[in-house]
């Protein structure tokens, strides 16, 4: 047995407490190397009276990734406290005890040193990761402003084109979409199955995409008004619907009042110190295009990447720390909103965001904070800055499978467990699922205009852990390329319209939504993935209930068995031929095991 690839780490996602009553437990070993593992466990002030180290309790083998096995098992966390080991039995028949001082032999000499043991003093409730119930149970949809619908023509910018007159829109195109135009699609939006929308910028900028913020105080008036944003806010509310803002505190746009007094008076401003600048003047030209401007390489501040007209704040000054606190406080104070995204969330310290998790949740206790952050992020889900993340590294697994084909079956069920053994329980339950956005290329051109593998891709996605989200427009079969492609106009045309698509994105919504409890909470088990056929079957699993699901990308036909109690809820490229599901090319199928007892 390999003990150096043994691993657990106490408080964090290998213990923690998953509600205030129940532990979860998990432990690492190397792939194919351990036949079992048993928790040892007991009261630490109990470990000589009670000798509870001689008991051990089992653990579930419950995910494999390819170099990986990871073990689980939870318990009562009723007592508060808890010391504990694991009895670990590998396939070659050596027995370790493995704990906080290392590994030793499975032997009572080593067993009955309680300092063998971890510890888990006290557990506090106050500390406990607690994510919101409400965002287990969301579909969002994701809208840019701009780009959705025009409902106040009175508002739109100078040089406004006609709505979806450039088959391929540039970076610096206006069409006017505005904030009524969405509030005059909200039932839309409700027929579709939407319960909680997450707005790209909606304050002052001077670009079409506002992630150039001015003023974090101010609706960008071509969007509206605050007063149009209130009304948008108790519409979707009425209707059921959670709205989520995007907020820009990494950097600032160079025409906010902050960083044109910069410019004015340059160190004697008092705004210097919101900036990481190294010299100056700062001035750019003046003449530069938005494009120039992306683009301007070395300029003597810190900013978005290369972009010159973004300067980064700095939010380890106070003054910075609280100026942005109180735009967070603000927008749900007055407005009500529900969560916030954080764009470009990993490059602001965690102080400033453990300060602005305290601010928002004492607000609103059940409020969503959401970061933009593209790989692993444990340091921030750890309970006191962020709920969920951006899952772009899970669902960039979930593409490079279905739309790349640049990995294998195996491959993808590797790494989406290997993700999901990153965080808390509770962490992937909320976790924020897309596969397009106005980040990217949209799924239907990743697909190479495949609408079958984006139908497969979506159905997949939407039936694992985490809340899931559609950009505008997918449902409608809409495509485009990186951005500003991915950023085209909204069709709201039916005969432009791809009818087919949109009702099965209902369907699946739906389907979502009446499963929602087994999606979120239910165990997952990959039972049936085969790399030389190109097959993933699992199932989902929760309490007397189970969901079979198979998808075939494979280039034969997959024949699977009927049985008396299948209940077919999703299928596509699927038929039934006598006792025989024919699944083809693309295709899948998603039923339930009905219990004949």
């Amino acid at each position: 047995m390999e003990t150096s690839a043994i691993f657990h780490r106490p408080e964090s996602e290998y213990a923690y407490l998953y509600t205030k009553d129940e532990m979860h437990i998990r432990i690492r070993t190397k792939k194919g190397d351990v036949s079992n593992v048993m928790l040892i466990s007991g009261d630490p002030y109990l470990h000589e009276q009670k000798k509870w180290y001689l008991d051990n309790t089992p653990m579930d083998l419950i995910l494999t990734t390819d170099v990986h096995d990871y073990w689980f098992i939870k318990i009562s966390a009723e007592f508060k406290r808890l010391s504990y080991g694991f009895h670990v039995i590998g396939n070659d028949g050596t027995e370790v005890l493995y704990g906080d001082r290392g590994v030793f032999p499975y032997e009572e000499k080593y067993l009955a040193f309680a300092n063998s043991f971890f510890r888990m003093p006290y557990f506090q409730e106050i500390d406990r990761f607690k994510a919101p119930d409400w965002v287990k149970k969301t579909v969002w949809y994701q809208i840019f402003p701009e780009r959705f619908a025009n409902g106040d023509t009175s508002n739109d910018p100078a040089g406004t084109l006609p709505w979806g007159s450039k088959k391929h829109p540039t970076r610096d195109d206006f069409y006017g979409g505005d904030l009524q135009g969405i509030i005059d699609h909200l039932d839309y939006l409700v027929d579709l199955g939407i319960n909680g929308i997450y707005f790209c910028p909606i304050f002052k900028a001077t670009s079409n995409h506002k992630y150039d913020t001015t003023d974090y105080f101010e609706i960008d008036p071509d969007f509206g008004d605050k007063e149009t944003f209130k009304k948008l806010v108790d519409e979707a509310h009425k209707r059921g619907i959670r709205i989520m803002l995007d907020a820009v505190f990494n950097h600032l746009g160079m025409l906010s009042y902050q960083w044109a007094d910069v410019v004015e008076n340059e160190e004697k401003s008092k705004y210097a110190d919101w900036f990481h600048i190294h010299q100056f003047p700062v001035k750019l030209d003046e003449n530069l295009s938005t494009e120039e401007l992306e683009n301007v390489g070395q300029v003597p501040y810190d900013t978005f990447a290369f972009t010159g007209h973004m300067p980064k704040l700095n939010t380890a000054n106070p003054a910075v720390q609280d100026y942005l606190l109180e735009v967070a406080a603000y927008w749900i104070r007055e407005f009500d909103i529900d969560a916030w995204r954080l764009d470009v969330a990993n490059e602001v310290d965690h102080h400033f965001w453990k300060r602005f998790y305290q601010v928002t949740t004492d607000l609103k206790e059940d409020f969503y904070i959401l970061g933009e952050i593209w790989h692993s992020s444990q340091n921030w889900l750890q309970g006191d800055e962020f709920h969920a993340v951006m899952n772009y590294a899970f669902t960039g697994t979930i593409e490079d499978y279905f739309m790349n084909k640049r990995i294998s079956a195996n491959k993808m069920v590797s790494g989406l467990n290997e993700q999901l053994m990153l965080y808390r329980q509770q962490t992937n339950e909320v976790m924020f699922n897309s596969l397009d956005s106005h980040d990217t290329a949209r799924i239907l051109s990743i697909s190479a205009g495949n609408k079958d593998v984006v139908k497969s891709s979506l159905a997949f996605t939407f039936m694992q852990y985490g809340s899931p989200c559609i950009y505008y427009g997918t449902e409608i079969g809409m495509d485009g390329f990186d951005d500003p492609d991915c950023r085209k106009c909204m069709v709201w045309d039916e005969e432009k319209q791809d009818l087919a698509m949109l009702t099965f994105t209902k369907e699946l919504i739906a389907f979502r939504k009446n499963y929602q409890a087994i999606l979120s909470f239910g165990k997952l088990e990959w039972f049936d993935v085969r790399d030389e056929e190109d097959v993933i079957g699992f199932k989902r699993s929760f309490g007397k209930e189970t969901l079979v699901a198979y998808f075939n990308q494979g280039e034969e036909e997959l024949v699977l068995p009927t049985v008396p109690q299948m209940e077919r809820l999703l299928n596509h490229l699927t038929t039934e031929k006598g006792e025989r599901l024919i699944v083809e090319k693309n295709g899948f199928v998603v039923y339930k095991e009905t219990s004949l007892s």
